[in-house]
């Protein structure tokens, strides 16, 4: 995984083996290595790697496309769970790494917001609320 993800980064961004070994203070033997799956990087060349290509650690390291979605490795705190069908009430099912990750439970109440150019987001009401308090002080600042 971690050198099939790091051929599909270098290559996505354009960039040679040798501008990546730039980046990150090694030589292009090492990245061709890594990418052969011959070697890996320690940890802090991991670490590197990541920023440089703006990814979580955990994605570079373990990241797998989803086989029907085909989905490259998301930037760092963004997440693609999937698709989702649309029952006939309207409900939808959150994949379990979702609830997981944002701490959702059965019973939990969830604000559903909409812009007709860029769909909807689901959000948890108490960073509705906060967002919506700042939006209003801001407001009121600003009179």
């Amino acid at each position: 995984m971690f050198k099939d993800n790091l051929i599909h980064l270098r290559k996505i961004r354009q960039l040679t083996q040798e501008e990546v070994a730039d980046r990150i203070g090694v030589t292009r033997q090492s990245v061709a290595k890594w990418e052969s799956g011959e070697t890996v990087p320690d940890l802090e060349k991991c670490r590197l790697l990541a920023e440089l290509f703006g990814v979580s650690l955990d994605d570079l390291a373990n990241y797998e496309p989803d086989e029907n979605m085909g989905m490259a490795l998301p930037p760092k705190g963004k997440h693609m769970f999937g698709l989702v069908t649309v029952g006939d009430k309207g409900q939808i099912v959150i994949p379990a790494k979702a609830r997981k990750l944002f701490d959702i439970s059965t019973g939990d109440q969830l604000v559903i917001v909409g812009d007709e150019g860029q769909g909807l987001a689901i959000i948890k009401p108490e960073y509705f609320l906060s967002l919506a308090h700042m939006i209003e002080k801001e407001k009121t600042d600003n009179r």
